[in-house]
């Protein structure tokens, strides 16, 4: 398989407040399958009303990447964890709405797995582990899914069994910097499965917020982006429990999917987010975009996107589906995109999100947000939809908005080819998307890896092409310096996992 690597930590700044709805409870005790009841939020995701400020509708980074103060969230830092550190920081193991949490799995009942060790390079200990039997379906060691279903463990999903369908998939968003690229996938009326970390989605909630107006499926990744499997179980609970409720606090609603960091789970780590009610998806290919430029040549990256495309146009799909690891995480990937996803829409005949393409009607906890089947969703079907109202934000030239209204039936949104209160922009989505990076390689992988992201700026120039540029650094409420992809000057480790 091919060497995996991503990014462990990344910045800071921001966060807030929202309401909850009824949903069906995945397993566990009463606590366990209610939690998610007890998350606040103002947002109601049928009722979205997206602000127009600079930051949602400019094109230039630096404008996109200050800091704002977004409605309906409300945010005390001294109840959540610490931006980019281990989701117990701040005491948050501590407090009484975490160490009921605790209180009401049963950890008898978890495997006996022990919790995994880091070398110094990064790179994950597997001494003494046996791959090739994998007892602990460790994906990080053998690369390969479990065939067997274990008790009260939820399976992974990792592939999409429909022909010819490319399943979309975006990890470590939301992007500050993310606008030309939603505005993009808003044009092409494409919904992709979006994995949101707990930090950037406290940095930047208006991102999440977009997210979902737009209709994406909305998943969890995690607080702070390490290996889950050297993660004690309470670190381990710590990032999937307050990644859900920050989401929910910027989006409204709470996600039953997931999906590690660097794909490194095992059975304990999967025992664990079935409590929560948690469903893994990792992928069967992986474009490895994220190195595009740092710990590879983006020639190396874009080759491998024309080698899938070109699977997809040889019939090598003809039977079967796909589901892609790409990311939202920098503005390089996110320009990777708009330049190949045209080209992956030729050779495939379907680019859907996991949801749909799993048939997953109800994606999150609450019921206020619907996905179509897949059977659905090719035939135009849209399930009955919720009121929404939204600003578009399609920019060409640097300028140019648009605005559209969806009403319908009260209770649920829909998400297919419309999303509840989605904005259809007038304007083209170009992409004038920059980023710097500079990365120090300290050895052969596995290797740890460092970055600095600074600052891009960029002008939307008309066309849907990405471009690649870089500039100086912005600072956000005087504190943090703000940087084009996830906000803050910082170190980034990058450790590579053999798959």
């Amino acid at each position: 398989m091919q060497n995996k690597a991503i990014v462990l930590a990344l910045a800071l700044t921001q966060a807030s407040v929202l309401v909850s709805a009824a949903a069906q409870p995945s397993s566990g005790s009463s606590y366990l399958s209610t939690y998610w009841q007890n998350f606040p939020s103002a947002i109601d995701p049928t009722k979205i009303n997206y602000p127009k400020i600079p930051q949602t509708t400019s094109y230039n980074v630096d404008t996109e990447c200050k800091g704002y103060a977004a409605p309906d969230f409300v945010f005390d830092p001294k109840q959540w964890p610490t931006v980019w550190s281990t989701a117990t920081s701040n005491g948050m193991d501590k407090t009484k709405e975490f160490t009921d949490l605790m209180a009401a799995i049963d950890w008898k009942s978890m495997p006996n797995i022990p919790v995994r060790k880091a070398n110094k390079d990064g790179s994950l200990d597997m001494t003494g582990y046996d791959a090739a039997k994998d007892p602990d379906c460790w994906w990080s060691a053998s690369g390969t899914t479990c065939s067997t279903e274990r008790p009260n463990i939820n399976s992974d999903i990792f592939t999409c069994a429909e022909p010819e369908t490319w399943g979309l998939s975006y990890d470590d968003g939301p992007n500050c910097s993310h606008n030309a690229f939603y505005d993009f996938l808003q044009d092409q009326k494409l919904k992709a499965s979006m994995f949101y970390s707990g930090s950037n989605t406290i940095n930047w909630p208006l991102g999440a917020l977009r997210g979902v107006l737009d209709g994406h499926h909305l998943a969890d990744h995690t607080w702070s982006h390490q290996a889950m499997t050297t993660l004690t179980n309470e670190e381990v609970l710590a990032e999937l429990y307050y990644t859900q409720k920050a989401i929910k606090l910027a989006a409204g609603v709470t996600p039953k999917y997931w999906r590690p960091a660097f794909g490194d789970i095992d059975d304990r780590v999967r025992w664990i987010a079935t409590q929560l009610g948690l469903t893994a998806i990792l992928w069967d290919y992986d474009t490895d975009d994220w190195a595009a430029g740092n710990v590879e040549p983006l020639s190396k990256v874009e080759d491998t996107y024309q080698k899938f495309i070109k699977m997809g146009t040889d019939g090598f799909f003809a039977n079967r589906g796909n589901i892609v690891l790409t990311h939202e995480i920098n503005n390089t990937t996110m320009s990777l995109a708009l330049k190949y996803v045209p080209q992956v829409q030729k050779a495939f005949k379907h680019v859907v999100n996991i949801a749909t393409c799993m048939n997953i009607t109800n994606p999150y906890f609450e019921n206020t947000v619907t996905f179509p089947t897949f059977d659905q969703y090719i035939a135009g079907v849209v399930p009955a939809a919720g009121a929404g109202t939204g600003v578009g934000v399609g920019v060409g030239v640097g300028t140019g908005t648009g605005a559209v209204t969806g009403t319908s039936a009260p209770a649920t949104a829909v998400v297919p080819g419309t999303t509840v209160g989605s904005a259809s922009a007038s304007a083209s989505a170009s992409a004038s998307l920059a980023s710097a990076h500079t990365v120090t390689r300290s050895s052969a992988v596995p290797a740890i890896n460092t970055a600095v992201h600074t600052s891009g700026s960029a002008s939307a120039s008309g066309s849907q092409s990405g471009q690649l540029s870089s500039q100086s650094s912005t600072t956000n409420s005087g504190a943090f310096t703000i940087g084009p992809n996830m906000a803050g000057v910082i170190a980034l480790s990058f450790f590579a996992v053999l798959f």
